[in-house]
């Protein structure tokens, strides 16, 4: 991996963008992708959208989404114990025990969360699943007047954000979905910039924000680029760890490659132009279905407007929404490979319409 692409790998993931709050994240993206793209501009939405290419050839969209899921500050209790509410999907469970990050106006007040000790714990409450709403935030204050002084309603929380390398080339640590998404497609648009041939394309590559809680920045990014060609990037399920049932999931493997989609929310054209570009170009890949609306940008993308050619292509995550998120960064590597040799195949030429 490029030098500085792999440091602005590491930096996205240890910097916050929890949904709504994306500002941190889009700035570091910003300062990165300013060298290489023709021009970046911020919607009011906070999406961040990269540029390159000719401006007459057809509309290529990238998505990937930088947020990622959170807490938002509640209540503070006279004690000094803050409670939470979640951004996007938690599963409790994950949140017992953690070492957190409350994101302030001053800048990061740490935090634990917990509930009763074990011991402590009733027969009954031992066998119920923990709910978020017995859960607090300890950040050491003496009471609640100490509290308030460092933290405010309506503060954002995350994991205590790492990058944590393990063996081989997997790295582990919270966000990577979808900071591996987002980087792919803002590595895809430097790849195709540097490239020897030219972009016959307009390409935009967009870091879109509040996905988790909606798909609400893909939306609003489409609706100012007006793509005709789009292509979504996140994570998927890897299916290669104890307990994921294959049969369900399919078999997907960390190192293995690029995940295309196929099913109704995804253009054929698009799909099988992916395989073939795998293919001339020595990518390793992998094949999922889904049957219905994809819970990703895709979904939204595909219907904008009079409809766009959409395609997914999805990088293999092991314990998504957790504190220990593993991918490859071979695969993302290849699926900003891939993105950018599809940017550069494209041209006024080409027809996405089903059955022509």
């Amino acid at each position: 991996m490029d030098e500085s692409a792999a440091k602005f790998f590491q930096t996205a993931i240890e910097t916050p963008s929890p949904s709504g709050y994306e500002e941190p994240i889009q700035a570091v993206i910003r300062d990165y992708i300013s060298a290489f793209a023709d021009e970046v501009r911020v919607d009011v939405h906070g999406n961040v959208i990269a540029s390159a290419g000719m401006p007459e050839g057809p509309r290529l969209m990238y998505a990937g989404h930088c947020d990622q899921i959170g807490m938002l500050v509640s209540y503070i209790n006279d004690a000094g114990f803050v409670f939470a509410q979640t951004i996007g999907g938690w599963d409790p469970q994950q949140l017992i025990g953690q070492a957190m990050s409350i994101w302030t106006r001053n800048g990061l007040v740490p935090a634990v969360i917990s509930r009763k000790p074990i011991h402590l714990l009733t027969a009954d409450e031992r066998k119920k699943v923990v709910d978020v709403n017995d859960l607090w935030l300890d950040i050491g204050a003496v009471d609640g007047k100490e509290a308030s002084e460092k933290v405010m309603v309506g503060d954002p929380i995350t994991l205590a954000l790492r990058y944590q390398p393990l063996m081989g080339d997997l790295v582990s640590g919270p966000g990577m979905d979808n900071k591996t998404g987002m980087w792919a497609v803002m590595e895809a648009l430097r790849r195709a910039c540097t490239a020897t041939q030219d972009l016959r394309c307009h390409l935009h590559s967009v870091s879109t924000v509040q996905e988790e809680i909606g798909l609400r920045g893909a939306i609003t990014a489409a609706g100012s680029i007006q793509p005709e060609v789009a292509i979504a990037v996140d994570v998927t399920h890897a299916s290669d760890c104890p307990t994921i049932d294959k049969q369900r999931q399919g078999h997907i493997s960390l190192g293995d490659g690029p995940v295309i989609f196929r099913g109704p929310n995804i253009n054929p054209k698009v799909s099988q132009r992916l395989i073939e570009l795998c293919e001339q170009y020595s990518i390793p890949y992998q094949l999922a279905a889904i049957g219905r609306a994809t819970p990703n940008d895709a979904n939204v993308l595909q219907i904008h407007g009079s409809g766009v050619a959409t395609g997914l292509v999805a990088i293999p995550n092991r314990y998504m929404h957790s504190a220990v998120e593993v991918v490859s960064l071979k695969d993302i590597q290849h699926v900003a490979q891939l993105l950018a040799e599809f940017a550069l195949g494209l041209s006024s030429e080409d027809d996405f319409t089903p059955g022509l």
